[in-house]
């Protein structure tokens, strides 16, 4: 689904992302993980495209990321992108906020719009804030809402970009409960996250990145059982020590 090829990217000078090479198949959850500044977020935003890279090649579904023929706009509307801070529109009500992207880029009308959005909302438990706004619910309730928003496009993948991290640590588990049930089911799932607990529930693989490159790609029980790497075997015993 995702093929990540020898990709390569600066900022000026300095070489953000060195050499990247992986992939994620139809199904698959791949956690991407390792310490700040390591290149993480920076990966998972050349997938659809948010980011741009100088060498290497990306294919969503066979599709060419660096083709000039590949239309991206439509490419990023089947890629759902979950981000840090929810980035919903504050304007709107939460049901307004999820018909949006349908109808303006899925061309759908507002009563099928509706339907959908209503069943998502109601899919991550929030039926009853529907007519809400942003501002009027907790931080877990608007990172929920934002995956809702991201599933009413009919994805065919989902990015989530440290989506836990800008909350408080009691509304965490509610953003990932509704993860992992959408891992259960089936939905293809690249995660740059710390939550070292859903990566050993769900993931199927674990990449670790240090200063720019993928530094180990394993299945999550030989990266927690048995990490090659020393860089590695140090984030590890920082991170699951707490």
């Amino acid at each position: 689904m995702i093929e990540i090829d020898n990709v390569s990217k600066w900022y000026g000078d300095f070489n953000v992302l060195k050499h990247c090479t992986t992939s994620v198949t139809k199904g698959e959850v791949v956690v991407v993980c390792g310490p700040s500044g390591s290149g993480k977020s920076t990966l998972i935003k050349t997938v659809n495209g948010l980011e741009e890279f100088q060498e290497g090649d990306i294919r969503v579904d066979g599709t060419a990321l660096k083709d000039k023929s590949t239309n991206l706009p439509k490419l990023r509307s089947r890629v759902g992108m979950v981000f840090q801070h929810f980035e919903l529109f504050p304007h709107l009500k939460i049901t307004e906020n999820l018909c949006l992207g349908q109808m303006k880029v899925l061309g759908r009308d507002r009563e099928t719009a509706m339907k959908k959005a209503t069943a998502l909302l109601e899919r991550v438990g929030l039926e009853a804030h529907a007519h809400k706004f942003p501002g009027q619910l907790s931080g877990g309730q608007q990172q929920r809402v934002a995956i809702a928003r991201a599933l009413c496009m009919d994805p065919i993948v989902m990015l989530f970009d440290e989506p836990t991290s800008a909350l408080d640590p009691e509304m965490v588990n509610e953003v990932l409960d509704v993860m992992v049930e959408l891992a259960r089911e089936g939905m293809t799932m690249m995660v740059v996250t710390h939550e070292m607990g859903f990566a050993r529930k769900v993931a199927n693989r674990v990449i670790f990145m240090d200063r720019g490159e993928i530094v180990e790609d394993a299945t999550k029980d030989d990266f927690f059982g048995k990490p090659r790497s020393e860089r590695a075997q140090q984030f590890l015993s920082k991170i699951l020590t707490h």
